[in-house]
């Protein structure tokens, strides 16, 4: 056998191991992507197309173009609906993030020094996060009751009686309900994602830092701080997926209206009330307008951010 064929034949040995494996890893990821385009994928692009059409009832009218979006913020009550929702959706993120990113980091970081009941703890914040937001949603408006909340009923027995007040009831405190609440819930996601990050810091790093005489911020600052951005980077990411396209716990605390006067009001709710509440005969192509927006909104911030965040990372390390 001359040298040649013997150096192909190994070759071609491992070129038929490297098909197989991408078609044996095709069979694996093939389910995922049959979900993905039946559940997630079709939907967009049918909102997508329906969003170019007049519509009278379920029965689909002519190509009106980007006549649906122009209803959207020429038209009351859109373009007084959407801004206020809007609004709404930022507090929620802003606050969501802000809460998550700090009482879930230092949550994280005690966690990840205290060692005796770590695991009890861990699973006590993650609890929350693992019910559904409505249930959680209902719950806390029970709470919050101003007739039989034990809230307003604890503040009262503390002495606190001046705080207590309908929570839900005043448009000044509602919107902020709602950002406790959703970041209450979710709080055991961050505290989970940046425990494993905090274990993934070789504590080499922090020893040699101790050494030559840097306090414990100075460690945290320069040291542990740079290395979770990674980990900052995806909960922010899903802290404003989540906010943007928030509805249980919205709709649990102030239904499908926004109550008290709007003062909940976000954009999944008034799409939810233009395409089943409104009784608008063209519901569908103002809908799948909404929709539309949405999801582009959302699509792009979230690039945005995971450039930012990887652009970071890249300067740092």
């Amino acid at each position: 056998m001359s040298a040649t064929s013997m150096t192909t034949a190994p070759r071609r040995r491992g070129n038929t191991g490297i098909a197989l494996t991408r078609r044996t890893g095709m069979v694996f990821v093939l389910p995922a992507l049959i979900l993905f385009g039946v559940f997630i994928a079709y939907p967009l692009l049918t909102a997508l197309s329906y969003s170019f059409f007049g519509w009278t009832g379920i029965v689909r009218g002519d190509f009106v173009g980007l006549e649906n979006y122009l209803t959207l913020f020429t038209k009351l009550p859109y373009s007084e609906d959407i801004p206020n929702a809007f609004v709404h959706n930022v507090l929620l993120f802003v606050g969501a993030m802000l809460f998550q990113n700090t009482v879930g980091l230092g949550l994280a970081t005690l966690l990840h020094r205290v060692r005796r009941f770590k695991r009890f703890f861990q699973t006590m914040y993650t609890l929350p996060y693992l019910v559904s937001p409505l249930v959680i949603g209902y719950l806390w408006s029970l709470m919050l009751s101003p007739l039989f909340g034990p809230v307003n009923a604890v503040l009262r027995t503390i002495g606190l009686g001046e705080i207590a007040q309908p929570w839900l009831g005043n448009p000044q405190t509602a919107i902020w309900v709602v950002v406790f609440v959703t970041a209450w819930q979710w709080i055991g996601f961050p505290v989970l994602l940046y425990g494993a990050a905090l274990g993934g810091i070789p504590e080499e790093i922090e020893e040699a830092a101790s050494l030559d005489g840097a306090s414990s911020w100075q460690r945290f600052r320069s040291i542990t701080l740079p290395m979770l951005v990674p980990a900052i980077g995806t909960v922010s990411v899903l802290t404003f997926i989540g906010a943007m396209e928030a509805f249980p716990i919205p709709y649990a605390l102030g239904g499908s209206q926004g109550n008290p006067a709007g003062a909940t009001d976000v954009l999944s709710l008034l799409f939810y009330r233009t395409a089943f509440e409104s009784g608008s005969s063209n519901a569908i192509g103002t809908s799948s307008a909404i929709a539309t927006l949405l999801f582009l909104f959302i699509f792009g911030i979230s690039m945005l951010i995971t450039w930012l965040m990887r652009r970071a990372e890249r300067k740092l390390f």
